[in-house]
């Protein structure tokens, strides 16, 4: 690991603590499979007296094993009291699970592909929302239900802030509206002012981890690029696994 690129930072993890964090997942249950390896990897390497797991939201749609994520992180929760973000995503199939009607919005979002892990398909061009709800009520986990009761919308670790999307800038974090914690861009991306931490976060996609002075996007675009981000962040430094 000594070989992996790193970044200096300011902003610090508590001591003897090493926080991994890992960004927008979508499906790709491969790269998650291969990240999770490295993680332990790590730890066993780089023994520390504290570590910390974050995955910042967007496990499922858009590739094609969104249940099988769900699986992963399921162990990871209680294995190593992993901390997961919701993300919009998330959020959307939460509102499905509740309301049938949400199924054309989550559609564009690439919810069929999230049904079709879970083994609910289109069986014909007469089935309704309505139906593919129920099907999906009855495929769906206790143990992914679970996952979702355990979803958080931000979390803070010595210095550092994590959340999906982003914060309102000059709104207190206690303060924060939980709709911009998981939706929010121009107005988070566009700040370049200090905030309460330095903020750690997913949402929107980059070509590779963008660093500024007060936050880092670690979402490239796992699902389509086939690079699943992940850093270990030790006092101030930020390493890429």
């Amino acid at each position: 690991m000594s070989a992996a690129p790193s970044r200096s930072v300011n902003a610090s993890a508590p001591a003897a603590t090493r926080i991994y964090a890992v960004g927008d997942i979508h499906g790709r249950a491969d790269l998650l499979s291969e990240i999770t390896a490295r993680i332990d990897d790590d730890i066993r390497r780089r023994p520390v007296a504290h570590t910390v797991e974050v995955y910042l939201g967007d496990y499922i749609d858009r590739g094609p094993h969104s249940r099988t994520v769900m699986d992963l992180l399921a162990v990871r929760l209680v294995a190593n009291r992993a901390v997961c973000l919701r993300g919009n995503h998330e959020a959307v199939m939460e509102g499905f699970l509740q309301d049938p009607a949400i199924l054309q919005y989550w559609q564009q979002l690439g919810g069929m592909q999230t049904l079709a892990s879970y083994g609910v398909e289109l069986r014909n061009g007469t089935e309704t929302a309505n139906d593919l709800h129920r099907r999906f009520l009855d495929a769906f986990p206790r143990e992914h239900e679970l996952v979702m009761q355990c979803l958080r919308n931000q979390f803070s670790c010595g210095d550092f802030l994590f959340v999906h999307a982003g914060i309102r800038p000059d709104v207190p974090l206690d303060d924060q509206d939980p709709n911009d914690l998981i939706w929010i861009r121009d107005e988070f991306l566009d700040c370049t002012r200090n905030h309460e931490r330095f903020v750690v976060h997913g949402h929107t996609p980059v070509p590779h981890p963008d660093i500024r002075s007060n936050r880092i996007n670690i979402d490239t675009a796992a699902w389509r690029t086939g690079t699943l981000t992940c850093i270990a962040i030790e006092g101030s430094t930020i390493l890429f696994l």
